[in-house]
């Protein structure tokens, strides 16, 4: 019984890092969109990481509730976007940080 649960946690695991990198292009545009509203003062334009905060293109695939916190009640220095973000804005957002960006 044990091995079974092992392996189905593992299938679950290798699922959601799969389907974590599958992003629609207007999902990732929109929230290239939000990124550069909130976010490149901090984090740099294009996510090119000007040091001083969390590097995005180093978060880890798989991670959204760890990210949905971050972003919605901030983290160290960085404020809380919760209130000021719109519906569908952070899954726009974690899409737009998980398919990097484009350049």
């Amino acid at each position: 019984m044990r091995l079974v649960n092992v392996v189905g946690l593992g299938l679950v695991l290798l699922g959601t890092s799969a389907a974590a990198q599958e992003f629609a292009p207007d999902k990732i545009k929109a929230g290239a969109d939000v990124y550069a509203t909130y976010c490149t003062p901090c984090h740099g334009a294009q996510m090119e990481y000007p040091g001083g905060s969390f590097d995005l293109r180093t978060f880890p695939p798989g991670q959204f509730a760890r990210f949905e916190a971050s972003v919605t009640k901030g983290k160290n220095n960085m404020p809380p976007w919760g209130e000021v973000l719109q519906p569908g804005d952070l899954e726009s957002l974690w899409a737009y940080v998980m398919a990097g960006e484009k350049k």
